[in-house]
């Protein structure tokens, strides 16, 4: 088995260029092509443009691309499509990201007669009633994949409470390629705040498992005796409309910043003096390891998945979740001591680097996908 080829094939239903699209260009990028060539597919809804993710793995020549049109968001006529595009070209695994992708890519690999492997990367609490049952058609169909392979120990844990037996749980430590921090880092960057200016930062999708809220609420407490710093927020998503009304009724409005996706992220992540979660569930984030290993220090809620990554005092501070006032203090703490902000960012930066590197994971999921075809998880 050690010398057989296997052809794997990505699968999500993508909504933007965040943790889960970023994981896997970064799996794919750290895998062999000559013994397990990675290709990719999404789904395209109406009026959709090429997605961030498939220009990507175009552009780095990572595999072949499908893209597999849905005549609305819950096209169930996908899974035939995937069938067929899994016979026509031979792949031995799909591995999914994803409730909608977990659902149609588990079904078409019942139907094409090959392995599944589903990821949980996080998740959702939805308000939407017809998003709230795919997510749990989602999570109830993780059982009925070959294996799941979530991202966190935490995530371990939840899978087990969908019904996912124990010897179908495979851990793989997340990992990040951070060849493009390494680059931006050595570079001039003209946004680096100078003098007494402190940007404050978050990059994500703007999610309700995100919490952003509570950022534009702490951030609205500092900047009273603060009037130097900034709040920048990169990224989008269904939440984003909510969050700029409200932040129309806070005082320091003019000095919060929505900037959507962004081809400069990685630069604009640089020039933060402090990098900001409040997410009430995760994974391990992506956007927070590619913090720590620009260097930046990181104040957040003490929650499953960021853990992982912070230690309080140690490579970051984390205050209990819910907690605004002390995670304030936190705020001010990494912002205006520099030299405890250094010793922390540092640390962290060893960490991720030491733990949490692509070829190191990449290694490992190869290992899965063939005991995955030696019939371990059966």
């Amino acid at each position: 088995m050690s010398q057989q080829k296997i052809k794997v094939l990505q699968f999500i239903c993508s909504t933007g260029f965040y943790g889960a699209e970023r994981w896997i260009l970064a799996l794919a990028k750290n895998l062999p092509k000559d013994s397990v060539p990675c290709d990719l597919v999404v789904t395209l809804e109406d009026n959709s443009k090429e997605l961030e993710l498939v220009k990507e793995y175009k552009k780095q020549d990572v595999g072949q691309v499908f893209e597999v049109p849905m005549r609305h968001k819950f096209d169930f006529s996908v899974v035939n499509k995937l069938a067929k595009l899994i016979k026509d070209n031979g792949y031995d695994v799909i591995h999914s990201h994803g409730y909608k992708s977990d659902v149609l890519g588990v079904l078409a690999a019942k139907k094409a007669g090959i392995r599944s492997v589903v990821t949980p990367h996080g998740f959702e609490n939805a308000e939407d009633l017809k998003l709230r049952l795919f997510i749990w058609a989602g999570n109830k169909m993780m059982k009925y994949a070959n294996v799941v392979v979530p991202l966190s120990k935490a995530l371990c844990e939840d899978v087990k409470g969908f019904g996912v037996k124990d010897t179908k749980i495979e851990y793989v430590q997340n990992g990040v390629d951070l060849s493009e921090v390494e680059e931006q880092k050595v570079k001039d960057n003209k946004l680096i705040s100078v003098g007494d200016a402190k940007r404050i930062g978050f990059v994500g999708q703007m999610i309700s498992r995100k919490n952003i809220i509570d950022i534009l609420d702490v951030f609205e407490k500092l900047a009273e005796k603060h009037p130097n710093i900034t709040l920048s927020l990169l990224g989008d998503g269904e939440s984003r409309a909510e969050l700029e009304e409200h932040t129309k009724s806070l005082n320091h409005k003019n000095r919060i910043a929505f900037m959507g996706y962004r081809d400069d992220r990685l630069e604009l992540l640089q020039s933060f003096d402090l990098f900001v979660m409040t997410s009430t569930l995760e994974g391990i984030p992506r956007c927070l390891m590619e913090a720590t290993a620009m260097g930046i220090p990181v104040a957040a809620y003490n929650i499953a998945g960021v853990d992982q990554l912070i230690e309080h005092e140690k490579t970051g501070l984390l205050a209990p979740f819910g907690e605004k006032d002390t995670l304030a203090t936190y705020w001010e703490e990494l912002l205006f001591d520099e030299d405890k902000a250094k010793k922390l960012s540092d640390n962290a930066c060893e960490f991720v680097n030491e733990n949490y590197a692509g070829k190191r994971m990449a290694t490992e999921y190869i290992e899965v996908f063939k005991q995955l075809l030696n019939g371990k998880y059966d």
